[in-house]
This record gives C-alpha cells, structure tokens and sequence, in this order.
C-alpha cells in the first residue's frame, strides 16, 4: 500500500468504504462513486481487509486505472477501524461514507452536499433501497423494505425530510468528526448509530433527506442471513448495556419474540406431558396467541403479490422474515447478558458471493 499524505484540502469530497471479501460488488459500487458529478475534486478511499476471494487484487487493478481511487489497509477487519483509517487518509473536508455492498444513485453526492448547505447539519443520509438478483436475495430485499423486517427504521423508506436519530452511511463534516471523535472501534456493529448519538450530544444535526437513494444488496444466502443478523443483534445488545434508555423501543421486538418462543416451547412440553393441566393449561395457552398473529403477519406478507415478484420470491419470504427477527433477536439476548465481546459478521468471511451481471 502506498502512504498518502493526509492534510486536509480546502474543498473536494472524500469517499470512504471499508472492504472485505467483496470480489464480486466493489467494482459497480466503485463505478457509482467515481461517476458522482461534483463541481470539485474527488478521491474514493478504500479501506482493504485480508480478502480471500481476490477482492484486494481487483481493488489495485481498479486504483492503477483511476487516480482519483486510493487504498489502506485494514489488517484487523472490522468496519470502524477501516472506516477510521480510511478518514485519516482522505484529504478533503467532506467524507461520504459508501458500503461495498451498496451503490449510491446518480446526483447523489451533489444533492447531499446541497443539504449539508441548506440544512447546516453535521450528517446526511437518505434512504436504502435494497434490491437482488436471485429469488432468495430478492426475498431479503423484500423484507429489508418492509416496516415489518426491519422495525420500521426511517432509512428505510420514509419520505419524511427531517432530523433524525442517525443516518444510512452518511455523508459528514469532517470537522465535525474531528470534534466528536472518529467511530468508535470498539463497536464493531451499529458503529454508525454511536457515532451520531455523541454528534447529535456535541448539539449537532443528524438530517434524513428521502431523495438521497442507496442501493443495497443483501446477504446472497440464509446461513450468511442467519450469521449477519445474530452479530448484528449482539451488537445491538452490547450498545443497550452502553446507552441504556437511548436505544429506541423498535429493538425490543426482535428479542420479545424469542423469549416468546422459548415460553411457548415450554408451555407446550408441560402440557404434552401432561405437568399442566385443566384451567392452569388454558391459561398458559395465552402465550401461543402473540405467535399465532405474528405467523399470520408472515403467512400475510409472504403471500401478498407484489409487482414483478415470482412465487418463489414469496415463498422465500416465509423463511427470511423469521430468520432476521429470530437471528437478531437471540443475538440481542446474548449482547445484553454477556456483551457482543468479540462477535464479528462472519456473514462477510468466506467467497461464496453471487456474481452480478
């Protein structure tokens, strides 16, 4: 890797994006960056893991034929050490951070920095539209746009413009970050979300605005699904230890759901085995009512159509949805209990991506 000086210019945008084993999506989330139409200058930074799928040779391949890309090294892995070193070697005083997994849409840098301008907040971000190519992909990308997948976050598909809790990617003020502190490396999930609960402390602005459009691809299989969630949930787990009542209700859900489960698995063997009986086991039945609605919420979304959608994509659904919630929701125990530790995404490890065309 080549080392770079890291003063700060007077104008331009810094592009940051930390990857791992990403062979198959950074070269169209690389091409969304460098085709941004911005006034000044620009450089795309990327911050590469210990890939084995041939995603750092495809990255020096990339930076040998653009001038604009430059790379670091993320010996450790981890998506805030990445993004720290990425935004110790940019140069220019507003960073737009970029997942390898996403593309940002055509204008969207140019309209981010129009309302960093108008809004005078030390944060943008807009709305992650996920998308995919094969049926179960397709399905994940369904449930990812549905309030009933993911909790019903903002970035998900408001069209409210407004201050908000924290932002999809963003787009920040380096200043700013200078001020509050880079992400915190400890976290090695949900890293965003402290990151704007200390700039919305330091009395900044963190603004949604819903015409500022991501495309993200999810997770390409239910194992990779089922091992992102848990982490995810962990880490979530690990930031309620931290912050407390900060934390908005919505991440409960998940958890509730499991302890439901495990109480109505316990329920049933007493009754099975017949410990509870008569008026005492009509009452415990009460605790199979929550998961009969839940099951119809997915058996009604699952076989609702949508435009476009095969029945397989459908089919998919009934899987998927239970898969996040169940997954995150015993990672968050976990968190909670013990602390996420060293739990890591291992959804990210490995090579077994499915190509784009």
């Amino acid at each position: 890797m080549e080392e770079h000086d890291s003063t700060t210019s007077p104008a331009g945008v810094s592009f940051i994006m930390p990857v791992l084993n990403e062979r198959d999506y950074l070269e169209h989330a690389v091409a969304s960056v460098l085709s941004q139409s911005l006034a000044g200058p620009s450089e795309l930074v990327l911050a590469l893991g210990p890939s084995t799928d041939g995603t750092n040779e495809l990255a020096q391949r990339l930076a040998e034929s653009d001038a604009r890309i430059r790379l670091v090294e993320n010996p450790a892995a981890h998506i805030p050490v990445g993004l720290n070193a990425a935004i110790r070697a940019s140069r220019y005083p507003t960073i737009v951070r970029v997942d390898a997994h996403s593309e940002l849409s055509p204008g969207y840098a140019q309209r981010a920095l129009a309302t960093l301008e108008r809004t005078g907040a030390a944060n943008v971000g807009g709305v992650m539209h996920a998308d995919g190519r094969t049926p179960f992909q397709k399905s994940v990308a369904r449930a990812y746009n549905s309030p009933v997948g993911l909790g019903g976050g903002a970035y998900h598909g408001t069209t409210h413009e407004g201050e908000a809790e924290s932002a999809y990617l963003g787009v920040m003020r380096r200043s700013v970050l200078d001020e509050v502190g880079l992400f915190d490396e400890t976290i090695r999930r949900g890293e965003d979300w402290e990151l704007n609960l200390r700039i919305r402390q330091a009395g900044h602005k963190v603004w949604l605005d819903p015409k500022l459009q991501v495309t993200y691809w999810p997770r390409e299989s239910w194992w990779r699904l089922a091992r992102q969630f848990r982490a995810t949930g962990a880490w979530r787990g690990e930031l309620v230890r931290r912050y407390g009542r900060s934390n908005g209700l919505r991440f409960f859900a998940p958890p509730a759901l499991v302890l439901n489960v495990a109480l109505a698995v316990i329920v049933g063997a007493l009754q099975l085995s017949r410990v509870l009986g008569g008026v005492a086991s009509v009452v415990a039945s009460i605790v199979y009512l929550p998961l009969i609605a839940y099951a119809l919420l997915v058996a009604v979304m699952a076989l609702r159509p949508g435009a476009g959608e095969s029945l397989r994509e459908r089919i998919w659904t009934l899987a998927v949805l239970p898969t996040m919630h169940l997954a995150w929701g015993y990672g968050f125990i976990g968190g909670v209990l013990r602390g996420a530790r060293d739990t890591v995404d291992a959804s990210r490890l490995g090579s077994q991506n499915t190509p784009l065309p």
